[in-house]
C-alpha cells in the first residue's frame, strides 16, 4: 500500500500547488487511524523527549548546504500559487541553505487532523544550476512565512533556530522574538534552542488569524508552544505566546520571552562611528514597566566590551526593545528604512514571580549583525526534571504602550562637560535628555530635575523649556573615577509629582 507521505510527494513532484492537494486521510503507525492535533498532545510529545537524551536533527547533504550561500539562497524562491491556505492566509515555506541547515516538520490542520507537507524542489522557483536541485526529494523545510492575503507581503515568519518576526505597523522587519533563550551571556557557548516542528491552521480564539503550534527542542529542554498570531486593523501585529518547557538538564540562566536585536549608534554615540547616516539601529532602547508600575526607559548602548545589566523586580508588567525615534531625517536611510522598524512590547498573561528583565549588549562594528538581546530570567532557575509554564503577549507596534500622563525621554546626547567659554575640564561628560509629551504638555514653569549616579559625582544638574518645542531638556556633569561604571537615574516631577518615566543610562568614564 502506498502511503500518504508518497501520495503526497508524487503530487508535489508533478507540479500540484499543495494548496490544490486532495485531502487524505492521516496514518499512524502501521496504518492505525490518528487521533486529532491537540495542545495536550503537543505537550505529551515534548515531556516524553525530555526523559530521553536528546538527540540533533541529522544534517541534508552538508556539503550542499554549504554550497546555498546568501546570495544563492536568496534566488530560490517558494512558489506562490504553492502556497496552502491556512484559513484566508497563505502560507509559504522557506528552503534548507547555508545559514538555516537543520529541516523542520511542516504540517497543516486539515478536518483536526496535523497533516505533513512534503519537501519538492518543484515547490520552488530556482536557477538550473542551483546547488539545492542536488538535495533531493526528502530534504525537509527550513522555517515558514505567513503572506497577506492575495499572496501580498509576509507578515510573520519563522526561520533559523527558535526566531520569530512580525514586521509591525510600516510593514518593515527589524528586530526578532525567539522562542527561549539558554544561557546567555555565560562564561560557555550559549545554547540555542530551536523549533523541529510546526503544526499551522486557522485561528481557533477569537481576532486569531492563524495559530501556529511548534515543538522546541535542545541539548536541555524541550517545549510545546502555541502562538495565536493576529493582523491587527491598522497594521500593528500581536501574538499571543503559550510556552510548556520540560527540563532534562538544569539550566544557569533560562531567557523567557528573548528578544533579539541591533543597535550601532544613535544620536548618544553618534561621533564613535565612521558612518554617513545619522543613526543606525533597530531598536533605540528597552522600556520596562515593573511590578510597582514604574515606567523605565534605558537608551541602548554599544559598549567596549560584553555588559549585561540586571534589572530586578517582582511580576513585571511588560518591556520589550523599542524603536521611539520614528522621523526619516534622523536615519536618511532610505534603502532599509530604519524609521519604519517595529517595536515589540512583551505583556505577562499570569504573575511571573521574582527574576529580572536583564539586558545584554554586545560590541559591534557594522549593522549585519543583532548585538542587544533582552529577556526575563527568573530568581529561580530550574533544575533537571522541571516543568514551567509562562503565557504572554508580544505587541508589534510603533512604540511601547504608556499612560497619557507621563512624559518620555525621546532623546540622549553626551558631550564635553563644562560651561562654555570656560576651559573644559578633563573628567567631566556632559549629559542631555530631553523629555516630551503626556503632563509636561503646556506646563510653563515649576519643573523639577531628580538625578542620581552610583559611583559618581554630579555637577549642575538643571532643567529648562526647549524654546519652540513642546520638549523640556534635562542637563547635568557627571565625574568618575577612570574605567568606573556608573549608574545613572533621572525623570522630572513638579511638586513632588512624577512628571515623566525614568531615564537610566549605564555610564562608564
Amino acid at each position: 500500500m502506498i502511503s500518504r507521505r508518497s501520495m503526497l510527494a508524487a503530487l508535489v513532484a508533478a507540479g500540484v500547488p499543495i494548496g490544490r492537494l486532495p485531502l487524505l486521510a492521516a496514518e499512524g503507525p502501521n496504518g492505525s487511524p490518528v487521533r486529532p492535533f491537540d495542545f495536550d498532545g503537543l505537550m505529551a510529545k515534548a515531556q516524553a523527549a525530555a526523559r530521553e537524551p536528546h538527540r540533533p536533527a541529522p544534517l541534508v547533504a552538508p556539503a550542499v548546504l554549504d554550497r546555498i550561500d546568501y546570495d544563492a539562497h536568496w534566488k530560490i524562491r517558494f512558489r506562490p500559487e504553492a502556497a496552502p491556505l491556512i484559513g484566508a492566509t497563505p502560507m509559504q515555506l522557506f528552503h534548507l541553505g547555508r545559514y538555516a541547515r537543520e529541516p523542520v516538520r511542516v504540517h497543516v490542520i486539515e478536518g483536526g487532523v496535523a497533516q505533513g507537507l512534503p519537501y519538492s524542489p518543484s515547490l520552488f522557483a530556482m536557477p538550473v544550476d542551483s546547488p539545492a536541485r542536488l538535495l533531493g526529494q526528502d530534504a525537509g523545510f527550513a522555517g515558514l512565512r505567513l503572506m497577506r492575503r492575495g499572496n501580498g507581503p509576509d507578515w510573520l515568519s519563522f526561520l533559523g533556530a527558535s526566531y520569530f518576526r512580525c514586521d509591525g505597523p510600516d510593514g518593515q522587519y527589524g528586530l526578532s522574538a525567539r522562542g527561549l533563550a539558554v544561557d546567555t551571556a555565560l562564561p560557555w557557548p550559549e545554547e540555542f534552542p530551536r523549533f523541529s516542528e510546526f503544526i499551522v491552521g486557522p485561528g481557533e480564539r477569537e481576532g486569531e488569524d492563524v495559530v501556529v503550534y511548534a515543538r522546541l527542542t535542545s541539548p536541555s529542554v524541550e517545549g510545546a508552544y502555541r502562538i495565536g498570531a493576529s493582523l491587527l486593523p491598522q497594521g500593528p501585529q500581536r501574538c499571543e505566546v503559550a510556552a510548556r518547557l520540560y527540563f532534562r538538564e538544569g539550566v544557569e540562566r533560562l531567557g523567557v520571552a528573548p528578544l533579539t536585536s541591533m543597535f550601532w549608534f544613535s544620536e548618544t554615540n553618534r561621533p564613535e562611528a565612521s558612518d554617513w547616516r545619522p543613526e543606525v539601529h533597530d531598536s533605540d532602547g528597552l522600556a520596562m514597566h515593573t511590578g510597582v508600575g514604574e515606567r523605565i526607559w534605558r537608551p541602548l548602548r554599544n559598549p567596549d566590551e560584553p555588559v549585561l545589566t540586571s534589572f530586578l523586580d517582582d511580576g513585571p508588567r511588560g518591556f520589550g526593545l523599542i524603536q521611539r525615534d520614528r522621523d526619516f531625517s534622523s536615519y536618511q536611510d532610505d534603502g532599509v528604512f530604519y524609521h519604519r522598524r517595529p517595536s515589540a512590547w512583551i505583556t505577562p498573561r499570569s504573575y511571573w514571580g521574582e527574576g529580572a528583565v536583564q539586558l545584554f549588549e554586545i560590541p559591534t562594528q557594522d549593522e549585519t549583525f543583532d548585538n542587544i538581546v533582552a529577556f526575563w530570567t527568573p530568581k529561580l532557575q530550574p533544575a533537571a526534571g522541571a516543568t514551567l509554564a509562562y503565557d504572554y503577549a508580544i505587541d508589534w507596534q510603533e512604540r511601547d504602550p504608556a499612560p497619557s500622563s507621563l512624559g518620555r525621554a525621546v532623546a540622549t546626547r553626551r558631550g564635553d562637560g563644562g560651561i562654555p567659554g570656560q576651559p573644559a575640564p578633563s573628567d567631566r561628560t556632559k549629559y542631555v535628555i530631553d523629555f516630551e509629551g503626556g503632563a509636561l504638555a503646556g506646563i510653563e514653569d515649576g519643573v523639577e530635575l531628580s538625578v542620581e549616579a552610583r559611583d559618581g559625582a554630579l555637577f549642575q544638574p538643571s532643567v529648562h523649556a526647549v524654546v519652540g518645542t513642546n520638549r523640556w531638556r534635562a542637563i547635568f556633569d557627571l565625574s568618575a573615577e577612570p574605567q568606573a561604571r556608573v549608574e545613572l537615574r533621572a525623570f522630572l516631577h513638579r511638586r513632588g509629582d512624577a512628571l515623566t518615566e525614568t531615564w537610566t543610562m549605564l555610564a562608564q568614564a
